[in-house]
C-alpha cells in the first residue's frame, strides 16, 4: 500500500495555509483600520454640519433681548441668545449651593416617537409629577382639566423615563424670571419628536405667568414638545405658552438656583449651580 499523501495533507501545504491565513488577517486588519478612519472623518464631518446647520438655524430666529418688553421663548426645533448660544450645553456647575449634589449627566441617545401619546388620563383623577433633581424635589400639580392633551404627554413622557437624568438648561434672571427643563440635549433644540397644541392660554394682560406657574416653552404656535419652564417670580410674557401645571411644593429649590445667578455672569443662559432632573415621577394629587 502506498504511504504517499493526499494532495493538501503534506506539511508544506500547512505551512501555505498557515500563511495565508496570516495574509487574511493582516488584510482584516488594514480593512478594520481604513474603516475606523472613515468613521471618524465622518463623525468630524457630521458633528462640524450639525453645529453649522445649528448656527445658521439660530441665526433665524428672531430672540429680543430679555430687557424688551416682548420676551419669547422659543425652543424645540431652535433657540438662540447672544449670551447662551443653542448649540451650548450647561458649563459645569460654577457655584456650589448649599442642598445640591453633583448634577445628573444627560443621556447621550434621548427616545424620540412620531405621534403624541394617547390619552391615558383617568376622568375625575387630578394628577401630580414630582421631580426629583438633585437640588431637592419639585412638585408640579397638573391641570388636566384645561390642558389635557399638554397634561397626559408630560406624565407619559414621564412614564417612559423621558426627563430622568436631563438638566434644566436655561436660567432667565431679567425681564422675565424662568427655568427652563426638559431637554434631553440640554441644547435647548430637543423634543420628543412629535407636538402638542396650544392649551390654556392666559389673558394678555398683567401677571399672567404667577410665581409657581409651569408651562410649555415652544418655537411658534403648536409645537409645544417636552420642554417647559418653571415661574419663579411673578411674570408677564405674551400669552403663548400652555400652562399645565403649578408648584405645590418645591419652589424654593428653583428660587435658591435662580439666586446663584447664571453662569459667566449673563442674566440668559445656562444656571451657574446645575440643577437636573434625576426622576420624573407621576401620581394622582394626595
Amino acid at each position: 500500500m502506498s504511504n504517499a499523501k493526499k494532495p493538501g495533507t503534506g506539511a508544506s501545504n500547512k505551512r501555505r495555509k498557515e500563511l495565508a491565513a496570516a495574509k487574511a488577517e493582516r488584510q482584516s486588519a488594514r480593512r478594520a483600520q481604513r474603516e475606523a478612519r472613515h468613521k471618524r472623518r465622518m463623525r468630524i464631518g457630521w458633528g462640524i454640519a450639525a453645529v453649522v446647520a445649528v448656527l445658521v438655524v439660530a441665526g433665524l430666529v428672531f430672540w429680543p433681548d430679555s430687557s424688551a418688553d416682548d420676551v419669547a421663548l422659543p425652543v424645540d426645533s431652535a433657540s438662540a441668545s447672544p449670551s447662551a448660544p443653542a448649540s451650548a450645553a450647561p458649563s459645569p456647575s460654577e457655584v456650589q449651593v448649599e442642598g445640591c449634589d453633583p448634577a445628573p449627566t444627560p443621556p447621550t441617545d434621548p427616545q424620540s416617537w412620531d405621534t403624541a401619546p394617547a390619552n391615558t388620563l383617568e376622568d375625575g383623577t387630578d394628577y401630580q409629577l414630582v421631580l426629583a433633581t438633585n437640588c431637592g424635589d419639585i412638585v408640579i400639580d397638573t391641570v388636566a382639566a384645561e390642558a389635557p392633551e399638554t397634561v397626559n404627554a408630560m406624565l407619559w413622557l414621564a412614564g417612559e423615563g423621558y426627563f430622568d437624568s436631563t438638566l434644566c438648561h436655561r436660567l432667565t434672571t431679567e425681564g422675565i424670571k424662568v427655568l427652563q427643563c426638559g431637554d434631553p440635549t440640554a441644547t435647548g433644540t430637543g423634543g420628543p419628536g412629535f407636538e402638542l397644541p396650544d392649551e390654556n392660554l392666559p389673558a394678555d394682560e398683567g401677571v399672567n405667568y404667577p410665581a409657581g406657574t409651569v408651562a410649555m416653552a415652544n418655537a411658534g404656535p403648536g409645537t409645544s414638545g417636552s420642554q417647559f419652564f418653571i415661574v419663579y417670580e411673578d411674570t408677564t410674557l405674551p400669552p403663548n405658552y400652555t400652562i399645565w401645571g403649578e408648584v405645590s411644593s418645591g419652589l424654593d429649590v428653583v428660587t435658591k438656583v435662580a439666586a446663584a445667578g447664571v453662569s459667566g455672569g449673563g442674566t440668559d443662559g445656562p444656571p451657574a449651580a446645575a440643577i437636573g432632573i434625576e426622576t420624573a415621577t407621576a401620581q394622582p394629587q394626595g
